[in-house]
């Protein structure tokens, strides 16, 4: 009898594959976290405490992961409702709204703060239009929130879309066959279905919005202890050549940044292990 064959995986072999994958982690990932970590610890514990126990900066880091958590929030159900409608229907204009939901990937920040500050400005075509009722967008937390809104949209619904794609439609009329009506469906047949994946988007909706700076600082009005957000601060030091207290900023909201997704990630946990996934 013949020798079996060797089924090989065209993929390179696990040394070589981990060698690649902790290299390229360490340059894109690690090496920067590491740097500005020996930066911190070079300024000291008393220094960074000093830099960050301020009431301007206190109130930018709460402003910023507060808004962010809010615009995520929002994406989560939007971004779910989008990915629905994309998938599950079909439309005049489908593919071009399809397509417009990676416009915030493709089109620079910048450019999108300075369009949303011009449509949303008090002499803008929108922002003239709720001036009617005394409501401010631009320059206030409103611009700031609509901005992280914008950036972080697309993250949910390409999270949750090829999810829905997934789902079988005759999962809902065996659902309904069985007497369900469409909100029991919803929430104790497709929901648990998707939360794994929509959970996923939000952390990315969130991570994004926490350190957005281009699209933020035209709308916001960056004015201190009102619409300045985080990343600014680190901005206005660095300018200021005040790399120790950049650093201390950075590792404030790094710490925060890590809590808020480590929650997250056990949820998400905990999600899949009900669902049965894991």
């Amino acid at each position: 009898m013949g020798r079996p064959l060797l089924h090989r995986s065209p993929m390179p072999g696990l040394g070589l594959s981990l060698g690649i994958t902790v290299t390229m982690l360490s340059l894109v990932v690690l090496l920067p976290i590491g740097a500005l970590l020996m930066q911190g610890a070079s300024y000291g514990l008393e220094g960074i405490w000093a830099t960050v126990n301020r009431e301007r900066v206190w109130k930018a880091l709460f402003l910023s992961f507060r808004l962010s958590l809010y615009a995520a929030l929002f994406n989560l159900v939007l971004g779910v409702i989008l990915a629905w409608v994309l998938v599950r229907y079909r439309f005049p204009g489908r593919r071009i709204l399809d397509a417009a939901v990676d416009l915030p990937f493709a089109l620079p920040t910048a450019v999108a703060g300075i369009a949303l500050t011009a449509l949303y400005a008090p002499n803008g075509v929108f922002g003239s239009f709720f001036k009617q009722f005394d409501w401010r967008i631009a320059y206030s937390q409103w611009g700031i929130f609509l901005a992280l809104v914008f950036v972080g949209l697309p993250f949910v619904a390409r999270t949750v879309q090829p999810v829905i794609e997934e789902i079988e439609r005759e999962v809902e009329e065996a659902s309904a066959t069985l007497g369900a009506s469409r909100a029991y469906t919803l929430a104790r047949v497709i929901w648990p279905m998707l939360l794994p994946a929509a959970l996923t988007g939000f952390a990315l909706s969130l991570a994004r919005a926490v350190g957005e700076y281009g699209s933020v600082i035209f709308i916001a009005g960056n004015k201190p202890l009102a619409t300045e957000i985080a990343p600014l601060l680190i901005v206005i030091q660095l300018e200021e050549f005040n790399y120790d207290g950049a650093a201390a900023i950075g590792i404030a909201m790094l710490v925060i940044s890590f809590l808020m997704l480590l929650v997250i990630n056990l949820i998400q946990i905990w999600s899949r292990r009900r669902i049965g996934y894991v």
